[in-house]
């Protein structure tokens, strides 16, 4: 069975086990989602599965989008995202819901991170910033030196400092599946998920196993 989903983030809650402790939980709204492509390596080069979540107003998408789903006669899907499969066991049109995983398997969840904008050095990196005392009055949250004067004069490239902090791709890897509830196509991971409350995140299974 195909492990693969991509679902919206819903929040953070608590669930308790059978000896009453307190496990803290994200929630995620997952599928269904509906199969609409195949890749073969005979013809794309590599195998996968592009999997399609949303479903939007026809003319919310372009022709091509909506040619693309009418093959297999799949409503309008706004998101279309490909999982690298080794064994391809669905086909084009089928529908994948969130009974591919079960509780107590581990998954990791990709997500966008929040965005924070620009942020200085000891926010972005915890740089420790400078000293609280002996008379300095502005050198607090500063960077302080980044690099030596004569050689190499200049700062080398990638060096940490003030920059656009988060907006990034993040996988949180390793998470627990506490809760599957299939009527209402929701999972319950344990642990955080990167990203928004409403955010958009990918759940596979976990490579490390």
């Amino acid at each position: 069975m195909l492990k693969g989903l991509i679902g919206k983030k819903i929040g953070m809650t608590q669930i308790f086990d059978d000896d009453g402790v307190a496990i803290p939980v994200t929630v995620i709204e997952a599928g269904p989602c509906y199969v609409t492509q195949v890749r073969m390596p005979e013809q794309d080069g590599y195998s996968a599965v592009q999997l399609g979540f949303q479903e939007a107003k026809p003319k919310r998408l372009t022709g091509g989008q909506l040619g693309h789903l009418k093959r297999n006669s799949l409503p309008p899907l706004r998101i279309l995202r490909e999982f690298r499969v080794k064994n391809i066991d669905v086909n084009e049109g089928d529908k994948v819901t969130v009974e591919s995983f079960s509780v107590g398997e581990n998954v990791d969840v990709i997500g966008t991170s929040k965005g924070k904008g620009f942020q200085g050095g000891v926010k972005r990196y915890h740089f420790k910033g400078g000293p609280k005392t002996h008379g300095q009055s502005d050198r607090q949250r500063a960077p302080g030196s980044r690099s030596s004067g004569t050689t190499p004069g200049r700062v080398y490239k990638g060096s940490r400092g003030a920059g656009h902090m988060g907006d990034d791709r993040v996988t949180a890897q390793g998470l627990r599946v506490v809760l599957v509830d299939a009527e209402r196509n929701l999972i319950a991971v344990k642990g955080s998920v990167p990203g928004a409350k409403g955010g958009l995140v990918l759940i596979k299974e976990a490579r490390k196993q």
